[in-house]
């Protein structure tokens, strides 16, 4: 198991170390409070519970997520790429959406923080 995102990072095939960096980096703009973190083997970015982890492999770059609106809210913009319930493949031969990691990194933000402020309320 790894001890932390670098090694982690670190640890990757050379050819999947810049998309690594590119979806910490745009997952920490969009997040800017989140704390980050290993979790079940892979990075991970934290606000209360989970909002998303992340990984390279040989053929894509995945986006992870316990979101059950996600797909949903996105689904038009999502259309080109491949999807599972809670997952995001983005193909390593195409360039990462920047733009669109953003808005889905954001929303899970609203998420979390809707959740916890009606946990509180609660």
């Amino acid at each position: 198991m790894m001890a932390s995102v670098d090694d982690y990072i670190r640890a990757q095939p050379k050819e999947a170390l810049e998309r690594l960096e590119r979806l910490r980096q745009t997952i920490k703009k969009a997040a800017p409070d989140a704390e980050e973190l290993m979790s079940y083997g892979m990075p991970a970015f934290k606000l209360g519970r989970i909002l998303v982890y992340y990984s390279a492999w040989k053929t894509h770059a995945g986006l992870y997520f316990a979101s059950a609106t996600v797909l949903d809210v996105f689904r038009k913009e999502l259309s080109s790429y491949e999807t599972t319930k809670g997952t995001i493949r983005f193909p390593i031969d195409k360039p990462l959406p920047i733009g669109l990691i953003t808005k889905i990194v954001k929303y899970r933000v609203k998420e979390n923080l809707a959740v916890k402020n009606k946990e509180s309320a609660g």
